[in-house]
């Protein structure tokens, strides 16, 4: 398992490849409101300790996420700030709600055979987001502000997709910064699936990223999507920590 600076670390770097729409500093905390789309994008990242009690911190999220018409998320891991926190957030009524694996690999490991049949850019593309949108069957009232969020990433990232027919059948995004790149959005069509798309995607994104000067590579997956962790595992990744949710409605 990683180290409490590597998992704050990767948490900066993956808030940094799907930027909020608003993002709020709270005294070490980073408060990130995206309308509603995703909870990663509208939650509170509790990196660092303060000045301010906790409590007193958690009652100012509840005031600003409330006046904002959403629910108070948390988005905790296990270098949270502080280390109290989980079980004060419980205390005062939070639902526990499963996030994520956080995976890692070097990529000194990943295989260097050219990936037939995927084209990748840097430029943003309408073409892709489309095609992401509806093989992620993103809700039609959240997609411009998914479009949104992604126009603002500041990295350089790439858009991977790998089509049959002219029709994109699988996609990916990778995004660059200090050393590392995340891989996000690794989605196959129903009906192409099993095939090596997404392998051959994932696979496209990782050399990229070590063309960028990537050393490592990381990526978040649900604990229980087996295709995806057979995926990940075959390219050599991870876990390095796991990151839950503390949800509570809003007032």
């Amino acid at each position: 398992m990683l180290a409490g600076a590597a998992i704050r670390r990767l948490e900066e770097l993956s808030q940094n490849a799907w930027p909020s729409l608003q993002t709020m500093a709270l005294d070490g905390w980073t408060l990130r409101f995206s309308a509603g789309y995703t909870k990663r994008a509208n939650s509170v990242s509790p990196l660092y300790r303060g000045a301010i009690g906790a409590e007193r911190k958690v009652s100012i999220c509840e005031e600003i996420y409330s006046a904002k018409g959403l629910d108070t998320v948390f988005k905790l891991t296990p270098a949270s700030a502080p280390g109290s926190l989980d079980g004060a957030l419980s205390k005062r009524g939070y639902r526990f709600v499963e996030g994520a694996s956080v995976q890692t690999v070097g990529l000194g490991e990943i295989e260097r055979r050219e990936q037939e049949g995927v084209e990748t850019s840097e430029e943003f593309s309408e073409a892709w987001l489309s095609a992401f949108f509806e093989m992620s069957e993103v809700d039609p009232l959240k997609r411009e502000t998914a479009r949104q969020m992604l126009l603002n990433t500041v990295p350089r990232r790439c858009f991977a997709s790998a089509s049959v027919g002219g029709k994109a059948v699988a996609c990916g995004l990778g995004v660059a910064e200090g050393g590392h790149v995340g891989v996000f959005d690794i989605v196959t069509r129903p009906g192409f699936r099993r095939r090596g798309l997404a392998r051959a995607v994932t696979l496209s994104l990782l050399r990229w990223g070590e063309g960028m000067g990537a050393e490592t590579a990381y990526l978040q997956v649900v604990p229980d999507n087996q295709p995806a962790l057979a995926l990940y595992r075959g390219l050599g990744f991870a876990e390095g920590y796991r990151y839950w949710y503390r949800i509570k409605g809003r007032t």
